[in-house]
């Protein structure tokens, strides 16, 4: 504990992290069901009697644990509280908002699912049974805060008992990363870390770590010097235990001081000041100083370069650039060995994540990157490790790591599409998983028949495949079936029975008779507007959103997507040939904007370019809804340049109108008009109008025009402050999503399920 008293900044740190721990529910985490259940057969399912088949089935085999329980996604966070961070050993019960905090880092940067597990005793057998008969639960162990030399001793044991990676973070996680920054110092400053010289100070369990991690990247042996409290770690010592003994080298040298003349590379691990001026003046040209004590360094940078500016420094700490933090490590390293089930994690699986920190770090950095560190990031003496931020470490770290796993021995599965995979890990982050999830399980409790209309378009197909894949039921694909078929071999997917191909051309020759069926429709409806019968023929085979806009108003599907070949416009028009607006409804599309923080629905994004006041209260109405069939509450604003009319325009007395007719209809949602969006998102700014009648900030934006909600969604998505899901569209009388050109497979089949949930 500090010895002296609090300067003000510390004490308000300290009552803000007492708030934020204590605040709505207490502590960092809770637990969230990945299942729905909602109905009998969901508890059927989901508990008895159901839950007793996959039992059945991995007491038969194993390996399907991973299959139907969480375990391969789940890892422990250990601790006993011996040596928690800066605080020393404090108990198992303390180091508890530590662990919790473990568990939600791995949350927030990989998706692994976690949970704190504190073992009440120093007794190295307890502890170790503890944890080995804990096995079965988890796909892998994350030890945390065990003070040396235990932590070696529980480590080493549960490697041997368990089938399952077990890691010491404070030991490997700063070895890995630490191994990245100087992997990188060093080419920047054009050394070989095989003639690289190393003094190391802290021969406690990171230290030791890192010095077996660069040895397998390469350095040599006789060219690192250890040190501990007492000096130099030499075998002329007898005071040595058996880690440290490892390490210690025949030499003269005596002290740290000593050691470190003419050396290339300092890495502390000890404590803040040990590292002086001088010692940094008698170190080799451009030197590298990885300065590491928490959570003061043995030198802070403007030191360490105002005895030699051209060195290279890396600190632990965030104010200060390289910072060497442990969650670039720990959530990949575990992310990529639970995703081949690894059996451990290896010297070669450490090696190649601290290759792949280095290899990402010398790469241009993309522009949120930029922002979340408040400043330009380039390679460089203050950039050679990765950003935490940088959301390319989810697609590059596990990779690596899950490579080295499967090339070493230890994967117990393969990843056999390495794109695939990619992908697979950048969805994993995604800031609209929330929404998005609660669309797509809605879907699966009510499986729907969803036509893709173009359907030999490579993207349409996978999308019809993941569709069919996770559930959602049953993908219709438009076009000519040979041509399907190919594609679906040529990407190497299964084409099952429940994903069907419908043949314009061809239908006719089938039992429905479709062709017939949809001409006769349309014809019907098209007759009194100068079309010939021949005209219909024409558009029914030759047109495949057409058709499927068909099938979909005669009931052969429950619904469609569409857009990938075709501006929206133009796909629009030919789907309104067959299917008509919701009687009441105003056709329309809402694009869904989703923050860490917040979810927005803006419309209109789609059709209407000058909304009148009738149509701009419809929208409203139909858009809150849509935000009470995601469970929100709709608290509706109807934006215009400026609030409440000043200045005046024809664009502002439409929407003033617009309000008059929502207070006129009596409607059972928060409205408010006109508002600039900075005011309806703005609880602060909406306090100079106390008779503003929104009691919380907008969550639907009712845009003027077409060209405001379109360039105020683009504009976001563009500078990557949330994700945009949209346009939507809304208000026909079945069920129609036209997608953007450029989507993707993901994209697709999000749009087929909000497609498939706007049926009633």
């Amino acid at each position: 504990m500090p010895d002296h008293e609090p300067t003000a900044a510390q004490a308000f740190l300290a009552e803000s992290a007492l708030e934020l721990h204590a605040s709505g529910r207490p502590g960092k985490l809770e637990t969230r069901i990945s299942k729905p259940l909602t109905t009998a057969r969901d508890l059927s399912l989901a508990y008895s009697p159901g839950v007793a088949v996959p039992c059945l089935r991995i007491h038969e085999d194993p390996s399907l644990a991973y299959t139907y329980t969480t375990r391969g996604n789940m890892v422990a966070v250990i601790s006993n509280g011996t040596a928690v961070l800066g605080l020393g050993n404090i108990g198992a019960l303390a180091s508890k908002p530590v662990m919790e905090g473990k568990v939600a880092l791995f949350k927030r940067f990989a998706d692994v699912d976690g949970i704190d597990l504190e073992v009440s005793t120093e007794d190295v057998d307890e502890f170790v049974n503890c944890v080995r008969l804990l096995g079965p639960s988890f796909g892998g162990i994350n030890l945390e805060d065990i003070k040396a030399p235990e932590c070696f001793i529980i480590e080493s044991r549960l490697r041997e008992l368990m089938d399952i990676p077990v890691f010491h973070d404070d030991q490997h996680g700063t070895a890995i990363v630490t191994a990245a920054a100087l992997i990188n110092a060093c080419h920047l400053t054009g050394r070989d870390l095989a003639t690289t010289t190393l003094v190391v100070n802290g021969a406690g369990a990171a230290g030791i770590a890192c010095i077996d991690l660069l040895l397998t990247l390469g350095m040599k042996r006789e060219n690192i010097i250890a040190c501990d409290t007492k000096g130099v770690i030499h075998r002329g010592r007898t005071d040595l235990n058996q880690w440290k003994s490892a390490h210690a080298v025949e030499t003269k040298l005596r002290t740290l001081t000593e050691a470190m003349q003419g050396v290339d590379v300092f890495l502390g691990l000890s404590v803040k000041g040990a590292l002086t001026q001088d010692m940094v003046r008698s170190m080799a040209p451009r030197p590298i100083i990885l300065a590491l004590a928490n959570p003061d360094p043995e030198i802070t940078p403007e030191e360490a370069r105002a005895a030699s500016p051209d060195a290279i420094v890396a600190t632990g700490r965030s104010d200060y650039p390289n910072q060497v933090n442990n969650v670039l490590g720990f959530p990949y390293i575990f992310r990529g060995a639970l995703d081949v089930r690894a059996s451990t994690i290896n010297e070669a699986m450490k090696a190649a994540a601290a290759e792949a920190l280095a290899v990402l770090a010398r790469e241009d950095v993309p522009d949120e990157v930029h922002r979340a560190a408040a400043r330009q990031l380039r390679f460089g003496p203050e950039y050679i490790i990765p950003n935490a931020f940088d959301p390319r470490l989810i697609t590059r770290v596990p990779l690596a790591v899950a490579r080295a796993a499967v090339a070493s021995g230890v994967a117990r599965r393969e990843i056999t599409e390495t794109r695939r995979y990619q992908r697979e890990l950048a969805a994993r982050l995604d800031t609209a998983v929330n929404i998005l999830d609660l669309i797509t399980e809605g879907v699966r409790g009510q499986p729907k028949r969803m036509v893709f209309a173009e359907g030999e378009n490579e993207t349409m197909v996978r999308a019809a495949a993941q569709y069919h894949k996770e559930g959602f039921g049953t993908p219709i694909l438009i076009g000519n079936e040979t041509r399907v078929r190919a594609a679906f071999e040529r990407l190497e997917l299964e084409l099952h029975d429940g994903i069907e191909i419908r043949n314009a051309r061809l239908s006719a020759m089938d039992d429905h008779n479709n062709n017939v069926r949809y001409t006769d429709f349309l014809y019907a409806r098209l007759q009194r507007r100068g079309y010939l019968l021949r005209d219909v023929q024409r558009m029914v085979n030759q047109d495949r959103n057409i058709f499927a806009a068909c099938a979909v108003a005669l009931g052969d599907a429950d619904g469609m997507v569409t857009g990938l070949t075709r501006a929206p416009s133009q796909a629009l028009e030919a789907i309104r040939l067959a299917i008509d607006p919701k009687p009441g409804s105003v056709p329309f599309g809402l694009s869904m904007v989703v923050t860490p923080h917040a979810t927005l629905l803006v419309a209109d994004t789609l059709i209407n370019t000058e909304p009148s006041a009738e149509q701009l209260a419809a929208i409203a109405i139909a858009t809150a809804n849509r935000m009470r069939a995601l469970g929100q509450s709709p608290r509706v604003a109807l934006c215009s340049h400026a609030s409440f009319g000043q200045p005046q325009t024809e664009g502002s007395a439409r929407i003033a109108e617009a309000v008059r007719l929502l207070e006129s209809r009596g409607v059972n949602f928060e409205f408010e008009g006109e508002l600039s969006p900075e005011v309806a998102l703005d609880e602060s700014l909406r306090k100079r109008y106390p008779f503003c009648r929104l009691t919380g900030n907008a969550n639907v934006l009712v845009m003027p025009s077409l060209d405001a909600a379109q360039i105020a969604t683009q504009m976001v998505a563009r500078l990557g402050e949330a994700r945009v899901i949209g346009p939507v569209l809304t208000g026909l009388d079945h069920p129609v999503q036209v997608v953007p050109m450029d989507s993707k497979v993901s994209d697709l089949v999000v749009f087929a399920c909000l497609a498939a949930t706007t049926m009633e």
